[in-house]
Order: structure tokens, then C-alpha cells, then sequence
């Protein structure tokens, strides 16, 4: 878990999966994935124009003003928003089929290509389920993350 803390603060990461596995087909039954998305603070950076070539150009007072940034989340907020993926997460196993059997699971992480990534860690395939269902769940913010989350599972026979 220290490693994907580091990757978090780091921005290195992009998804993060846990795959449920059965021991006994080595079948994939469920996936949870959650996409984190870096969100950059709103820099102003102002573009350079030519001054040779204002033809087709607004006058420099009609430029639009620009929109005023979202304001930052408190901690509060963030936590409710945590909090209503864990309700959600816990109330799918109103359709989520009963696992049967010995099961495992894998922690598949999508890091940069620059990341350092230990010796323990392994490439993997992306433990997709074949014919399976997806659900998407909701999705949290805070001002360095945004992460969408979704469940796929394969459904009883």
C-alpha cells in the first residue's frame, strides 16, 4: 500500500483495478475499476499573437473574461462524497451475483510509463471479464483527483 501512496501523490497513476478471481476456473467474476484523473490547478497562461497579423482578429477589448474558477472542496464535502461511493459500493450486492466457491483477487495499477515500479510488481494483462455486465457508480472530487468508478461482473449461468 506505501507504493501506491506514493504513486497517488505523485500523480503516476491513472486506474487503479481489483480483480476477484474463482481459485477453482481461474475465471475473472468481478472487476472494480477507478479511474483517477489529475485535475491541474487553473493557471493563466496568455497565448502570444503576431502583431503582423490582427486581420481576422478580435479588438483586444471584446476578449471574454475568463470564467471564475470552481471553488475548492472542503474536507467535509469530500467525505460525503467518499462516503456515498462506500453506500453505493455496499448496496450492490443487491445485483451483484453470490460468489461461489474459494476466491482470490489482484490489484492491477495503470502507472506512468516513468514510474518506479518495485521488483515484487509484475505486468499483467487487464483481467477483463468476458460477457460480463458493467455498472458505472458515482464518482468523487477532491482538488488534486477526480476518480470515476465503475464495477463489471459476470453474470450466473
Amino acid at each position: 500500500m506505501s507504493q501506491l501512496n506514493k504513486w497517488m501523490i505523485g500523480g503516476k497513476i491513472s486506474r487503479l483495478v481489483v480483480v476477484i478471481t474463482s481459485k477453482e476456473t481461474g475465471e475473472h467474476v468481478e472487476r472494480w475499476q477507478f479511474d483517477v484523473h489529475m485535475t491541474s490547478k487553473s493557471t493563466k497562461h496568455r497565448s502570444s499573437k503576431k502583431a503582423s497579423d490582427k486581420e481576422n482578429t478580435a479588438p483586444e477589448d471584446s476578449t471574454p473574461a475568463p470564467a471564475d474558477p470552481e471553488p475548492e472542496k472542503t474536507e467535509a464535502q469530500i467525505q460525503e462524497e467518499i462516503q456515498a461511493i462506500f453506500r453505493q459500493i455496499t448496496a450492490s450486492v443487491t445485483f451483484l451475483p453470490i460468489l461461489d466457491g474459494n476466491c482470490t483477487f489482484n490489484v492491477l495499477v495503470y502507472a506512468d510509463a516513468d514510474s518506479d515500479v518495485p521488483i515484487e510488481w509484475g505486468d499483467s494483462d487487464a483481467k477483463e471479464i468476458k460477457n460480463g455486465e458493467k455498472v458505472q457508480l458515482r464518482s468523487f472530487s477532491t482538488s488534486n483527483h477526480k476518480v470515476d468508478t465503475m464495477v463489471s461482473y459476470r453474470l450466473a449461468e
